[in-house]
């Protein structure tokens, strides 16, 4: 029975995982929306997660926007269904590629940096300190990280939106032939209101995770650096896979009539 004993830890470590951090995230909820505020790190985590994440989140969707667009001229050919092609990169753009790409890109580049500077914190006793001020880690560290990632994200992914339908557009007209009038109205015409706003909810929910994974993980890091780079690997991974999770959970729910 040996073997069902260490399924059985298994089952149990992961349970485990999960309500530590469905914990964590309530107490981060928590510290949002009650005093004291510290808007000089809010204002500190949305220009590094924000502004500097929108060079990386800018070319990644013009290059994939392009790459779809000869994707998808390619499949319609063998079905004389080019002309779909506005259509489907722009639908494409906005429901899944814009917001799971950037949550994506997001997630390497800011939940790597928030483990290693919590966990660097952590391991320095800095984390400590605050405590001695009376300062509460949480409230000071996790609070601001997470509010601005839930409010900058959807900022970032309709830029980025922007930027992947530009990219169709570019291939479509200078290497596809299509008429950039009839490529725009194409677009326009068959772009739903609801069609964004999916994928704007879709990057809330993702910055939520990508700052809750960084916060965490860093808040639980190891000591010593094999302990912070530990801590980094598992925040970019733990986000990474939350991510598309509920992406498939939020596709689920708001497309599967």
């Amino acid at each position: 029975m040996s073997w069902l004993a260490r399924l059985g830890r298994a089952v149990i470590g992961v349970l485990a995982a999960i309500g530590r951090v469905a914990i964590f995230a309530g107490a981060a909820i928590g510290h949002i929306v009650r005093p004291p505020f510290y808007f000089r790190e809010f204002g500190h985590a949305l220009l590094a997660i924000g502004y500097f994440s929108l060079p990386v989140v800018g070319l990644t969707a013009f290059f994939t926007g392009g790459a779809l667009a000869l994707q998808i001229y390619a499949g319609g050919a063998r079905f004389s269904a080019e002309s779909v092609v506005p259509s489907i990169v722009a639908i494409g753009m906005v429901r899944e590629l814009g917001p799971v790409l950037g949550g994506l890109m997001v997630a390497g580049r800011v939940a790597a940096a928030i483990a290693a500077e919590i966990g660097t914190m952590k391991v320095t006793e800095q984390i400590d300190a605050l405590v001695t001020l009376s300062t509460n880690p949480m409230k000071y560290l996790t609070a601001p990280r997470v509010l601005a990632a839930t409010l900058v994200l959807p900022v970032l992914v309709a830029v980025g939106d922007s930027i992947g339908v530009l990219g169709g557009f570019v291939v479509g007209v200078a290497r596809l032939d299509f008429n950039a009038q009839a490529y725009l109205e194409n677009t326009v015409d068959f772009l739903e209101l609801w069609d964004v706003l999916s994928g704007l909810v879709k990057a809330s929910v993702f910055g939520f995770i990508v700052a809750l994974m960084g916060c965490y993980h860093g808040m639980n890091s190891g000591r010593g650096a094999q302990g912070v780079g530990r801590a980094t690997t598992n925040a970019v991974v733990s986000a990474s896979v939350l991510i598309l999770a509920a992406n498939f959970l939020l596709t689920e729910a708001f497309f599967s009539a």
